[in-house]
């Protein structure tokens, strides 16, 4: 069990938000903190505390004015600790190596693997053959309608018609390095984390698993240790205080 940083840009901007607010029209979202400090600047700090395995997350569509600026961030971060950081956003066949050479561990994918409402395993093949699987992060972030939960896309705005369960992390283990899933209906809360999102983790062994959402106290980190065993690594958002929370950084990462 291991605690994975995270770097969120948006609209240029170190950030973080509520996840079930974003949206690509106006570039809208609810924001729980805006960072003064740039991404280069927590790469420092994740590099100076040997906090390898973070993700940086490009929040902006590739369409939007503002992705380049979230790309220009990102490459700072890179460049501050090469070989250290994963990337999510935006990340197709066609650009995916392109993210490597910048300085990424691994890239994350999502909605170009879940296109059109199912799994792509043409992209998936793609993407490995391009890339190779020890550099394939697959995001698998979910959301709960009709009391099952689904693969969401597009920033988490669009459901797939892919149930999110243990038998999909088995089907897809194959394919990639790890799995990245933030429970996207207590994202950014900081209510709680999603116990059921938790116990399909915790069926897997196959890959390593970092999960995200709702985080709000050193409980929940022992609610993800029990659940997983210390098997389940995590993520912590808007409760940190680098991003103006109450839960230290230091107090985190000296319990797990």
């Amino acid at each position: 069990m291991e605690f994975r940083p995270c770097i969120d840009i948006h609209n240029g901007r170190v950030k973080q938000i509520v996840g079930g607010s974003l949206s690509d029209e106006n570039n809208f979202a609810r924001e729980n903190f805006v960072s003064e400090m740039g991404a280069g600047d927590y790469a420092g700090l994740y590099k100076r505390l040997g906090l390898r395995g973070g993700h940086i997350i490009l929040l902006n569509a590739r369409d939007s004015e503002y992705y380049q600026a979230d790309l220009a961030q990102a490459k700072e971060a890179l460049a501050v600790w090469s070989g250290a950081l994963e990337i999510g956003g935006g990340i197709t066949v066609e650009n995916a190596a392109s993210f490597l050479d910048m300085g990424a561990s691994h890239v994350i994918v999502t909605s170009y693997v879940f296109a059109d409402g199912k799994i792509r395993f043409d992209r998936l093949d793609s993407l490995v053959a391009e890339v190779g699987r020890e550099h394939l992060v697959l995001d698998l972030s979910c959301r709960e309608k009709e009391g099952q939960y689904y693969v969401v896309t597009d920033r988490w705005q669009k459901f797939t018609r892919q149930p999110f369960n243990e038998e999909l992390l088995e089907r897809l283990s194959g394919y990639c390095d790890e799995f990245l899933v933030h429970a996207v209906n207590v994202e950014g809360t900081g209510m709680g984390v999603d116990k059921t999102v938790l116990q399909c983790l915790a069926k897997h062994r196959n890959r390593p698993v970092t999960y995200a959402g709702g985080i709000g106290s050193l409980r929940d980190i022992e609610t993800i240790a029990a659940i997983g065993e210390k098997r389940i690594n995590y993520t912590v958002g808007s409760a940190l205080d680098l991003f103006g929370g109450s839960l230290k950084l230091e107090e985190i990462i000296s319990k797990y």
